[in-house]
């Protein structure tokens, strides 16, 4: 089995990883369990492929092992794709996911449902010692809710329906969650592309 370094200090995100890349026969480890304690990289990329470069790239340098890291987020399409690479901060540095679900109501204010259309979309790379660098890039539709639905999940989960579930991804059980959402299918794509080789 394939050990992983997570390049995340984000332990829903870690949690995630490790169910999902289990299946796929990879052993995933924190930063923590691979000596790293916490490692802050600055995500100041215009994309999410470069931000989740960045992560990866660094914490392979600093472990030495392969690493993997997912850069992904929420875009909204009345916004123009907003908040995108800032869904983490769309509220402000210091805010929290309350507050960034508390500004996307706020901008979708009287926004009809029909036109309340998003995805959620991640790309996890992973890189390795020797150079080499896979992108994988996995994405989600469904729609914002005019309310939170929901308890589970994190971020803008309690908010977003996924098309083809009536639950949201707070509402829903990890398990359905793992198989349907963007980072999901992005670990997919990544599957196909280890296994070519």
């Amino acid at each position: 089995m394939m050990t992983v370094v997570a390049a995340t200090g984000n332990a829903h995100k870690l949690k995630e990883l490790k169910e999902i890349m289990e299946k796929f026969g990879m052993h995933v480890i924190s930063q923590k369990e691979a000596g790293l304690g916490d490692v802050d990289v600055v995500e100041d990329g215009e994309t999410f492929e470069e931000n989740s470069f960045k992560k990866a790239n660094e914490i392979m340098k600093l472990s030495g092992k392969i690493a993997v890291a997912d850069d992904s987020g929420l875009e909204v399409d009345y916004l123009g794709g907003a908040p995108g690479v800032y869904s983490a901060r769309y509220a402000g540095e210091h805010k929290n996911d309350l507050d960034n679900n508390n500004k996307l109501l706020k901008e979708l204010e009287g926004v009809p449902a029909e036109k309340r259309t998003a995805h959620f979309t991640s790309v996890v790379t992973m890189v390795y010692p020797d150079g080499k660098v896979l992108h994988a890039r996995g994405e989600c539709p469904g729609q914002i809710l005019f309310e939170p639905r929901g308890t589970g999940g994190f971020g803008y989960d309690p908010l977003f329906l996924p098309d083809g579930l009536e639950e949201t991804f707070a509402q829903c059980s990890q398990e359905t969650k793992n198989t349907v959402s963007h980072r999901a299918r992005a670990l997919e794509k990544l599957e196909k592309m280890l296994e070519e080789g």
